[in-house]
C-alpha cells in the first residue's frame, strides 16, 4: 500500500528542508503532501478531523507550531502554552483516530532543564523545569513526549519525536521582531549593506550554540519516518565539536553579505549561555552522515535569502 505522508506546518524551514530531502531521495509509493497554516486550524479539533479526512494519512510529520525567538516568548508564555497544547492535541488524536501508522512530531532542545549537567541528552527531558524565559513553549513540547508515551502505552501506537538543535535555512522567518538570531542577523547584515550602517546585535556574543541546517534536518527528519522505531525522542544535531558562539555566527554571516561593523549590545538579553546537546544516539544509528559545512550552508542561507528579499517571510 502506498504511503500518504503529511506534513504539517509543511511550508516553514524544517518543512521546507524536508521538501529538498524528499527531492533529492525520492521512493516509490511515497506520496507527500505540504500543508500550510492556511490549510487548516490546526487548534480546531473538528477541521482538524477533515483535513485527515480528506487526505487518508498513513504516516504523518508534525511540524506545526506557535514558535518565535527570545523576546515574542518572554512577553507571551501563556499563549504559547495554550496554542501549542490545542495543536499538539488535535493533531495526535487525529493520528490515533484515523490509524496513522507513524507519528513523528519535531521538539526542541529548549525543552531541556535549565539547571542541568552538560551536554544534554534524550534522557534528560523531564528531569528538571526549563528556562524561565520561554518555559511556556517549552512544557508545551515536553508534552509531546508524554503522549507519545502514552498513546503507545495505551493503544500501541508509534508515535515518536525528534529533537533538532537551533535550525536555519532558506525559507526561514526574518521577522526583525521575532526571529530566531541567524535569520535576525542575516536580515540586519542586508539592511546594514544597503545603507552602510553598523549591524547591531544582541546580546555579549559570548553563549554557545549547535546550529543545523534545514537541509541536514530535512534528510534526518526523512530518515526518522522511515527508519527510527523507538518511542523515545532522538536528538538530532552536530556534535558537541561544531558548537559555535553567537559572535562566531554574527561574523559569518556579516562576511557572507559583505558587511564589515558589528555592535554587541550587551544591555540586550544573552539567553541561555549554553546547551550543548550529545548526538551519541543519532551517531550510534548513523556513524557516517555528513553534516554541510557550517560556513558553506551560512553563504547558502545568506544567499537565498538576498535573491528571495522580496518574497521572504519578514
Amino acid at each position: 500500500m502506498a504511503k500518504v505522508v503529511l506534513v504539517t506546518g509543511g511550508t516553514g524551514l524544517v518543512g521546507r528542508g524536508i521538501q529538498h530531502a524528499v527531492d533529492q531521495d525520492k521512493r516509490d509509493g511515497e506520496k507527500w503532501i505540504f500543508l500550510s497554516s492556511k490549510d487548516c486550524d490546526l487548534k480546531n479539533m473538528e477541521e482538524t478531523k477533515r483535513l485527515f479526512e480528506a487526505h487518508k494519512p498513513t504516516h504523518v510529520i508534525h511540524l506545526a507550531a506557535m514558535v518565535g525567538g527570545l523576546f515574542s516568548n518572554l512577553r507571551q508564555n501563556a499563549e504559547f502554552f495554550r496554542v501549542n497544547m490545542l495543536i499538539n492535541d488535535c493533531v495526535m488524536r487525529c493520528c490515533y483516530e484515523f490509524k496513522v501508522e507513524k507519528l513523528v512530531s519535531c521538539l526542541s532542545t529548549c525543552i531541556f532543564p535549565d539547571k542541568t549537567t552538560y551536554p544534554i541528552d534524550e534522557t534528560m527531558v523531564h528531569s528538571g523545569p526549563p528556562h524561565s524565559s520561554n518555559f511556556g513553549y517549552a512544557y508545551a513540547k515536553r508534552m509531546i513526549d508524554v503522549q507519545n508515551q502514552a498513546y503507545n502505552q495505551q493503544y500501541g501506537c508509534q508515535f515518536t519525536s525528534v529533537i533538532p538543535t537551533n535550525i536555519f535555512g532558506p525559507h526561514d522567518n526574518y521577522n526583525l521582531e521575532d526571529s530566531h538570531v541567524i535569520p535576525a542577523l542575516i536580515h540586519k547584515c542586508y539592511n546594514a549593506k544597503k545603507s552602510g550602517s553598523a549591524v547591531s546585535v544582541y546580546g555579549s556574543g559570548t553563549p554557545l550554540r549547535q546550529f543545523i541546517y534545514s537541509h541536514d534536518l530535512g534528510r534526518l527528519m526523512v530518515w526518522t519516518l522511515r527508519e527510527y522505531s523507538e518511542t523515545d525522542p532522538i536528538i538530532l544535531s552536530v556534535g558537541e565539536e561544531d558548537e559555535v558562539s553567537i559572535k562566531a555566527v554574527a561574523e559569518a554571516v556579516a562576511g557572507a553579505m559583505g558587511v564589515d561593523e558589528l555592535k554587541f549590545d550587551s544591555t540586550k538579553s544573552d539567553g541561555q549561555f549554553k546547551k550543548t546537546a550529545d548526538n551519541g544516539k543519532l551517531r550510534r544509528y548513523l556513524p557516517d552522515f555528513k553534516f554541510t559545512p557550517f560556513e558553506q550552508a551560512i553563504k547558502e542561507s545568506c544567499d537565498w535569502f538576498a535573491e528571495n528579499y522580496e518574497t521572504a517571510r519578514k
